[in-house]
C-alpha cells in the first residue's frame, strides 16, 4: 500500500471519529444521506470551537441539508442525459468526460454528483473506450469522478495509457481534489506516467478558500508544474464560506503564488438539499467586479454556471445572462 493509500484510509468518517479531533454543535444532520469523508489534513485546520469555520461548512454534514427546497433536484447540470456509455459523458464538443470512480478524497456537502447513479464496477473501461475511438471529433479528455486520483497507479495507468493510444486524443485534463486533501497523491510513479505519454495533461483542481492550502500542497503543485503540466484552479461560490471580496481575494492570491492558475467561479449548482449554500448570482457578479478593481486579471476566474442542456458553460457577465434551470 502506498503512503497516500494509507493516509486516505485514515480519513474521517464518522461523527464518533470527528468527535475525538474538534468539538460538535448539536445542528448535525443525523444520518446523512451523503456519508461523512474528511482527510485529516482538512479536520487539522478546522478553527476548534467556530462552527461558522469555512472548512468546517464545507465537509461536515448539518441539519440545513434535511431542507427540501423547490428547484432544486437531484440532476441539476443534466449529466444523465449526457451519458453515453455508463462512465462517459459527452455534453460539449471535441471533449468527453469519463467518470473515473465514484470515490473521492473528501465529500463536499455541496456536491453536484452527490446523488449521481454510479456504477458499482468501474475497473473496466471497454465501452468508454470504444466510444472514444469512435468519436473522432473528441480531442480531450477529462477524466473525474468522484475523483480520478482515487485509483491505484497501476489502474490509472492502464486507463491513461489506453486513452494515450488513441490518435484523436491529444489532451488529458484531470479534475481533482485530492491534492487539496492528501497532496502525498502526487508522487514521483504518478508522474512518470503522466509525463511518458505524447497528451498534454493538465491538472484542475477545486479549491475554495485560501485555508485549504499549505505548503505541503503547495509543493505537490510544484512537482506537477516541474512536470510540465499546468495546473488550473476552479471554486464555487458558497454562502458562508468565500461570498465576500476579502475571501476571494485571498483564495485567488493564494492560488496564483502557489503556481495555479484561477479557471473558474462556478454559479452553485442546484443539487436537492443544498440551498443553504447558495448566492446570488447578482452579489456574484458584484464580487467578480470587486475583485477586477483589486486583482490582475491572470488571477480573475471566469465567473460560470453550469445549465442543463447547453452548449457550453454559460458566462455570468451580467443577470441577464442567466435563465432558469429546469432540473
Amino acid at each position: 500500500m502506498e503512503k497516500w493509500q494509507s493516509i486516505y484510509k485514515n480519513n474521517i468518517r464518522s461523527f464518533e471519529a470527528l468527535e475525538k479531533h474538534i468539538p460538535l454543535p448539536n445542528t448535525l444532520s443525523p444520518f446523512p444521506k451523503f456519508p461523512l469523508n474528511i482527510p485529516l489534513r482538512i479536520v487539522d485546520k478546522i478553527e476548534r470551537g467556530n462552527f461558522q469555520d469555512p472548512l468546517f461548512l464545507q465537509f461536515v454534514p448539518l441539519s440545513s441539508e434535511l431542507v427540501a427546497t423547490p428547484g432544486f433536484g437531484p440532476d441539476p447540470v443534466g449529466d444523465t442525459a449526457s451519458m453515453k456509455t455508463p462512465k462517459l459523458l459527452h455534453k460539449y464538443a471535441k471533449r468527453a468526460l469519463l467518470l473515473v470512480s465514484s470515490a473521492c478524497a473528501m465529500h463536499c456537502r455541496y456536491c453536484f454528483r452527490q446523488q449521481f447513479p454510479y456504477e458499482k464496477e468501474v475497473n473496466s473501461y471497454d465501452a468508454e473506450i470504444e466510444y472514444l475511438k469512435n468519436t473522432p471529433s473528441i480531442s480531450e479528455v477529462i477524466l473525474s469522478g468522484g475523483d480520478p486520483l482515487s485509483k491505484s497507479t497501476p489502474a490509472l495507468t492502464a486507463l491513461i495509457q489506453k486513452i494515450s493510444a488513441i490518435p484523436h486524443i491529444d489532451l488529458i485534463r484531470f479534475h481533482t481534489r485530492f491534492p487539496i486533501g492528501i497532496p502525498e497523491r502526487i508522487t514521483d510513479d504518478l508522474l512518470s506516467v503522466l509525463t511518458s505519454i505524447r497528451q498534454q495533461v493538465i491538472f484542475v483542481l477545486h479549491v475554495n478558500h485560501a485555508s485549504e492550502i499549505d505548503d505541503d500542497i503547495k509543493e505537490s503543485i510544484q512537482k506537477l508544474l516541474r512536470a510540465g503540466i499546468p495546473v488550473l484552479t476552479q471554486s464555487v461560490l458558497l454562502r458562508g464560506i468565500n461570498n465576500t471580496k476579502n475571501a476571494l481575494k485571498e483564495l485567488m492570491l493564494t492560488s496564483v503564488t502557489s503556481g495555479m492558475i484561477p479557471y473558474y467561479l462556478h454559479q452553485h449548482d442546484r443539487v436537492q438539499h443544498t440551498a443553504h449554500f447558495e448566492v446570488d448570482p447578482e452579489e456574484g457578479l458584484g464580487l467578480i467586479e470587486a475583485l477586477r478593481k483589486e486583482l490582475p486579471g491572470y488571477a480573475i476566474p471566469r465567473y460560470v454556471q453550469e445549465q442543463a442542456g447547453h452548449a457550453s458553460k454559460t458566462p455570468l457577465h451580467s443577470i441577464e445572462s442567466l435563465e432558469p434551470q429546469e432540473v
